[in-house]
């Protein structure tokens, strides 16, 4: 895995002002004349960016500890260069309304407006200038501003989770009107034909020791009906609805990026050939996991990758979120185990190496090569 430089969910909106803010903020420190010798502006500046990294990657603790060191240099610039460079702490407002802990952002907005106050302090010893009273609202709004990101970001999840409630309710809804066509052929159907072998071979029993002419006629007519029970049977599971993998992939792809995530498919090896059966189930379970990610992982990337390997068909959807320590068990993995058991095959879910979840989904496909060679 490369160095990652700037995270991609954030570049159409925040990279040119990111950008533009470090650049000017470089200049206006090794421009201004200060006590503080060229090293140590150098070694600030340093520290100061790595902090900056460190924040834009993470919303744990590591946010609050870069967020409280980017704030404590901007003091120390703010102190013995120049007090408007406080302006710059915009740049960890914005970051810090995306911490997952209140207490983090918290403490982090209490640091803001300790910096500003440490400042303003030393400038009424060094005799006040009105010329930075502008400083006051620049500290209320970065004070604010961190409330504004999270509000912003929590109307954002409802949305997310009110589209995929919505998503639900419509496959619930053909699922159920489904379900009341295959009922009511079944009934219609194949449940009459039942009923006349149930009658013929009462009949049979009845005429068996009788007349066995009349039993072997009736025992054929079972034989006869039954051949339409099962074609019937055929009839009814080919009328179920197909959902093909290629589309469903497609589909959840498109579903992740209408809830603000970034994601991707790799085809590690082409998938054999399945069965209708098999790609709709893996189908469900792959949109069963996709739509978990959106409810609780509140990720920003999924990766979709799929496999042959060892005889066995896998798919893995993994997500940079949140992990499985801090979501409830469940996650809707017992519908998708037993889809894929009915398959032979397993369902997985656990925690990534780097973060996150892995959902693990294997078939095994050494039948089908047989099939072919055969």
């Amino acid at each position: 895995m490369g160095l990652r430089i700037y995270p991609k969910e954030q570049m159409k909106h925040y990279l040119i002002i990111d950008v533009i803010s470090v650049v000017f903020l470089i200049f206006i420190i090794l421009e201004s004349e200060s006590v503080l010798g060229l090293p140590i502006r150098l070694v600030l500046l340093t520290v100061f960016l790595f902090s900056y990294y460190i924040a834009l990657w993470h919303r744990d603790v590591r946010l609050l500890l870069a967020v409280l060191g980017g704030v404590g240099i901007l003091t120390v610039f703010g102190v013995f260069i120049n007090p408007p460079v406080l302006l710059f702490g915009f740049m960890f407002a914005d970051l810090l309304g995306r911490a997952v802990s209140h207490w983090h952002r918290g403490i982090g907005i209490a640091a803001i407006g300790g910096m500003f106050l440490t400042v303003f302090f030393n400038q009424l010893n060094a005799g006040f200038s009105w010329e930075h009273s502008f400083l006051l609202p620049v500290m209320i709004l970065q004070m604010v501003y961190p409330l504004l990101i999270y509000v912003r970001g929590k109307n954002l999840h409802l949305k997310d989770e009110l589209l995929v409630a919505n998503h639900q309710l419509e496959q619930q809804y053909i699922e159920e009107q489904e379900r009341h066509r295959i009922a009511r052929d079944l009934h219609d159907t194949l449940g009459q034909t039942l009923t006349m072998i149930k009658l013929k071979s009462e009949l049979s029993a009845k005429w068996i020791d009788h007349d066995q002419e009349q039993a072997k006629k009736e025992l054929l007519d079972i034989l006869s009906s039954s051949r339409i029970a099962l074609k019937q049977v055929r009839e009814l599971v080919s009328e179920m609805k197909f959902i093909p993998l290629d589309k469903e992939i497609e589909q959840v792809i498109s579903i992740l990026t209408q809830a603000g995530m970034e994601a991707t498919v790799e085809v590690m090896e082409e998938p054999p050939l399945l069965s209708s059966v098999e790609e709709t189930m893996l189908s469900l379970s792959l949109r069963e996991a996709a739509t978990n990610i959106i409810k609780h992982s509140k990720a920003t990337h999924c990766l979709v990758r799929m496999n042959v390997e060892n005889d066995t068909y896998s798919i893995q959807i993994s997500d940079n979120g949140i992990g499985l320590q801090r979501i409830k068990s469940g996650m809707g993995m017992h519908s998708m185990k037993e889809r894929m058991q009915a398959l032979l095959g397993t369902a997985t879910v656990e925690e990534g190496e780097r973060g996150g979840t892995v959902v693990l989904l294997r078939l095994p496909v050494s039948h089908h090569e047989r099939s072919v060679i055969e």
